[in-house]
């Protein structure tokens, strides 16, 4: 996030797209939904379901799955040409406008309205309602990075965001929501392929050297694999073993057929676990982890504040804290170095290596986290990014075209499956939690009312739905708050695999999978 969550309460515009906070973020929508019901802020949504807050939208943006980067080209459109771009902010901070000029000059009202659904007098309100919102906050989540063109259409959001001038100031900026507990702190700590911690890249030797001096040990500066590209290469038989620690992909990972034949393929499968998950059941060992509330440490949230996590509960059993288990297992390996006997010491190295988190300690964070970047012991951290120039300089405008997803209905597959989460549940760990599981304890897709009646189907009872990858039976829920010729359904129970019809597809530069567009065959289950 470039700016925080306190921003939520001090915005007088909410710019939502692919994004159901009040389910998927609850915390995080909340706030969206006080701001929006005292009368503080003003709300446009993009999204194909009638989410709750489109139910409180001041302008809901209905568009087909697939079509972020049509309707933000076809708003930046309407911008530029009523002149409600701020040019101001162009010419001083940013580059390549005239590029980005030229492609959204060819997304006329007229043609992004039959490319994505909306009417043309919604896309005129809802560009002159964010250009000439003085503080306007743009959020999106997994429904803008789970396509194919993820990463454009992240480059989308902060295209408009820089042509408004909505960058750089409270109130303000481009605020993904992460789509798990702790992700940011995960990608902070170098959980990534490409990145040592603090966002380091591995290909640069001074990093590289930084790095072998303080672990004494020589280090590859080759980029690793992403998860995609190890299933593949798991599949294909040059990846051998697996240490999957605290996921789930097969239930969690698109078309989950894959991942099991990938997982089932490897010599040596270790999963470190809290619950005898789906995965764990391919696993040759199991070590048992333990949860939030058995272990001290550091917690990112997604407004890149650093945040203390203090032990609850001394480790149930053989349960031990992911940090002993991983330093164990390197000392076991041959590596005598990894000897911390606290998270905080690891805390301290790491933020030793780490620019961006060299100012922040556990002391600092015992009763208030830090947003980073945060240098020194002295730096305040950095509540709103980019507020005199971006990481390299001015920003580069991206003039970005519409890439149609990797799957469309067809007359075989004549449905669209796209998915997501519901409150109830909090990916798939809580569905260990009888109360909630007593709560929502099946699936229930939503289909509209023309293709129930089509398929001779009514609230609570059974279609089945089959991809080319797979088929599930499920329960289906009849509303008006997805389109005709749609179906939605979550992915947290294993009982319905959701997973097992998305498509084995990713962006070619983040390896996200599209989990938002798959053609799928819809037929009662009598």
């Amino acid at each position: 996030m470039t700016n925080s969550f306190e921003d939520y309460l001090n915005t007088d515009l909410f710019f939502v797209i692919g994004s159901n906070p009040t389910e998927a973020h609850p915390m995080a929508g909340a706030k969206i939904m006080s701001s929006v019901m005292s009368g503080k802020s003003k709300l446009i949504v993009a999204d194909p379901r009638r989410i709750e807050l489109a139910e409180k939208a001041d302008i809901w943006l209905q568009l087909r799955p697939g079509t972020d980067i049509p309707l933000l080209n076809g708003l930046m459109h309407i911008i530029i040409k009523e002149g409600l771009h701020d040019q101001k902010f162009i010419e001083e901070r940013t580059e390549g406008f005239e590029a980005l000029k030229a492609t959204v000059e060819k997304y006329t009202p007229a043609r992004v309205s039959e490319m994505t659904g909306v009417p043309e007098n919604l896309l005129y309100d809802a560009a002159r309602l964010y250009a000439t919102t003085a503080k306007a906050m743009l959020c999106y989540t997994l429904g803008i990075t789970e396509h194919i063109c993820g990463v454009d259409n992240v480059m989308s959001t902060a295209n408009i965001a820089m042509l408004t001038g909505h960058l750089g100031k409270e109130g303000c900026g481009v605020n993904p929501q992460r789509g798990q507990n702790n992700v940011q702190g995960a990608c902070d700590m170098g959980a990534l392929p490409n990145v040592y911690s603090g966002y380091q890249a591995v290909v640069n030797p001074d990093i590289q050297a930084k790095f072998e001096k303080a672990w004494g040990v020589k280090l590859d500066n080759k980029l690793g694999l992403t998860i995609p590209d190890m299933m593949d290469a798991a599949v294909e038989g040059k990846l051998k073993a697996m240490f999957v620690l605290g996921e789930d992909p097969v239930l969690t990972d698109p078309d989950a057929n894959h991942i099991k034949k990938a997982l089932t393929k490897m010599d040596f499968v270790v999963a470190q676990e809290i619950f005898m998950s789906e995965t764990a059941k391919y696993a040759d060992v199991i070590l048992p982890g333990a949860s939030f509330a058995e272990k001290d440490g550091t917690f990112s949230s997604s407004e890149r504040r650093v945040q203390r996590v203090r032990k609850a509960i001394e480790p149930i059993g053989d349960s031990r804290p992911d940090w002993w288990i991983i330093c164990e297992l390197a000392k076991r390996m041959g590596y005598d170095k990894m000897n911390y006997e606290s998270p905080r010491q690891i805390w301290d190295e790491m933020a030793s290596l780490s620019p961006i988190f060299a100012g922040i300690n556990y002391d600092r964070i015992e009763h208030t986290g830090l947003q980073w970047p945060c240098p020194t012991v002295e730096h305040p951290g950095t509540p709103v990014l980019h507020t005199q120039s971006f990481s390299r300089g001015k920003g580069l405008f991206k003039a970005i075209e519409h890439t149609p997803p990797a799957e469309m209905p067809d007359e075989e597959y004549p449905y669209l499956l796209s998915t997501g989460r519901i409150l109830y549940h909090y990916n798939i760990t809580t569905r260990y939690s009888s109360a909630l599981d007593a709560h929502r304890p099946e699936e229930a897709a939503m289909i509209h009312p023309a293709d129930a009646a089509t398929l001779g189907v009514c609230t609570g009872e059974k279609v089945r739905v089959t991809s080319r990858r797979g088929s599930v039976v499920t329960k289906v829920n009849v509303t008006d708050k997805v389109m005709s010729g749609m179906i939605w359904m979550s992915f947290h129970y294993k009982e319905t695999p959701t997973n097992e019809l998305t498509v084995n597809a990713f962006d070619p530069v983040s390896k996200t999978g599209e989990y938002k567009v798959a053609a799928v065959q819809l037929e009662k289950v009598v």
